[in-house]
């Protein structure tokens, strides 16, 4: 096995547990301080990545290694998911909006320590902007070593974060960006219905579908800002289409 690979795929793996904890950890640490503790009696709210893994060992740790490998390590791909209560939910709808949305914020704000890790390593000359950016490489070390591990790790923990961010605000069922929606919504019974219809698993199902095959489109453009973003007053570099 190609040891650089190993290497990268140590780095994504890492990442996306760290990331994918914080993302469940927050879920049900919000949910526990609005009245539900379903996921707190499981050990979730908790940063410790071992409660997360018992409850999904296939997407947090069989999958993303076998979609690290079949990608040849482009990129990584997995989930988890923490548990709440259904009846509580239904009672209370815009608190669930909340509890769904705190995990996406999670992910939000990774991207913006990453960015702020990247932001000091172009300030110091530690980082180069790339001319040919891609998930593994949103900046460049200006040599090798600790340097060029740690520009890995924030490439990584800036895109993968970025993905799951993004990814989950969808406004499909079953992803959070769905059970945000009551927050939006005019009367709680809409609210109400909308939870108990986004529940279904025939349409959850489509969701999911729907989610996946436009996403990357989506992604694009939003991927494209964030780096412009990142970047912003570095003169002659300015990401485009």
């Amino acid at each position: 096995m190609d040891p650089k690979l190993l290497w990268l795929g140590l780095i994504w793996f890492g990442v996306f547990v760290l990331s994918t904890t914080l993302h469940e950890a927050a879920h049900a640490l919000v949910a526990w301080r609005l009245g539900d503790d379903t996921a707190y009696r499981g050990g979730q709210v908790s940063l410790n990545p071992i409660p997360h893994i018992r409850r999904e060992p296939i997407g947090m740790v069989v999958v993303p290694i076998l979609s690290f490998f079949l990608n040849r390590g482009g990129w990584m791909i997995g989930w988890a998911s923490a548990p709440y209560d259904a009846s509580w939910a239904a009672r209370h709808p815009r608190r669930a909006a909340w509890m769904a949305l705190a995990g996406p914020t999670a992910n939000l704000l990774l991207v913006i320590v990453a960015a702020i890790g990247i932001r000091i390593g172009l300030a110091t000359e530690a980082f180069v902007p790339p001319l040919d950016p891609d998930f593994t490489h949103v900046t460049e070390a200006t040599g090798g070593g600790l340097g060029a591990t740690l520009a890995l790790l924030l490439s990584v923990t800036f895109s993968l974060n970025l993905v799951l961010c993004v990814f989950n605000l969808l406004p499909l069922p079953p992803l959070d960006g769905a059970g945000a929606l009551p927050l939006i919504l005019p009367r709680e019974e809409q609210a109400v219905r909308w939870l108990h219809f986004s529940n279904n698993p025939t349409f959850a199902m489509i969701g999911l579908v729907l989610a996946w095959t436009f996403f990357g489109t989506l992604f694009r453009p939003v991927y494209i800002a964030a780096l412009n973003a990142l970047y912003a007053g570095i003169e002659s570099y300015s990401y485009g289409f």
